[in-house]
């Protein structure tokens, strides 16, 4: 019963009440302090970014206090400016708070340069696959020479000018091929 008597005791409910009252109002400034602190009821939305220049991008998020960082350049795309956003995030019409960093990813300037493999004596269907992988268009137009092999990869030209292995081209770029035509010794 000693106990019973102790929790029944005016110090211990005076205690109690005590504690439950710093408890209550240490919730309540806690909440107040961390709304204040993080800035909970206000939010900026996230503007569309796509295709703008990084120029332009860095005026836009400053007069809305966010900042832009640029995270990389993806393999060029034809369809957007050179230098322009291809991917931001978070993405447009998301909501952030002041201050918050954009990532972004540009359009490089032009297409990476390809080394040409080696493809001379292989099969056209083989030296086909290789040019496609590494990221060359193939002309239509094949040139023919003199040779035993039909089929058979003798050369490869950019335009006018003949390319050897080893020789860096722009990504994308149209090549020809030299063939053998299977009638020569």
């Amino acid at each position: 019963m000693s106990f019973l008597k102790y929790i029944l005791s005016k110090p211990f409910l005076k205690s109690l009440i005590t504690i439950v009252v710093i408890l209550i109002i240490s919730v309540f400034v806690l909440t107040r302090w961390l709304n204040y602190t993080t800035h909970h009821s206000e939010k900026i939305t996230v503007p569309n970014l796509d295709k703008m220049t990084l120029t332009d991008v860095v005026k836009s998020l400053d007069s809305l206090h966010l900042k832009a960082i640029v995270i990389d350049s993806a393999s060029f795309n034809s369809n957007y400016p050179v230098l322009s956003v291809i991917e931001q995030s978070p993405l447009a019409g998301d909501f952030v708070k002041e201050h918050r960093k954009i990532y972004l990813t540009l359009n490089p300037s032009g297409y990476r340069k390809v080394t040409i493999p080696k493809i001379y004596g292989k099969t056209l269907r083989q030296a086909v696959i290789e040019i496609k992988n590494i990221g060359l268009q193939i002309g239509e137009d094949p040139t023919y020479i003199p040779d035993k092999g039909k089929d058979v990869v003798r050369g490869l030209k950019l335009g006018e000018r003949y390319l050897l292995e080893g020789d860096k081209i722009v990504k994308n770029a149209k090549v020809e091929f030299i063939l053998g035509d299977g009638k020569g010794e």
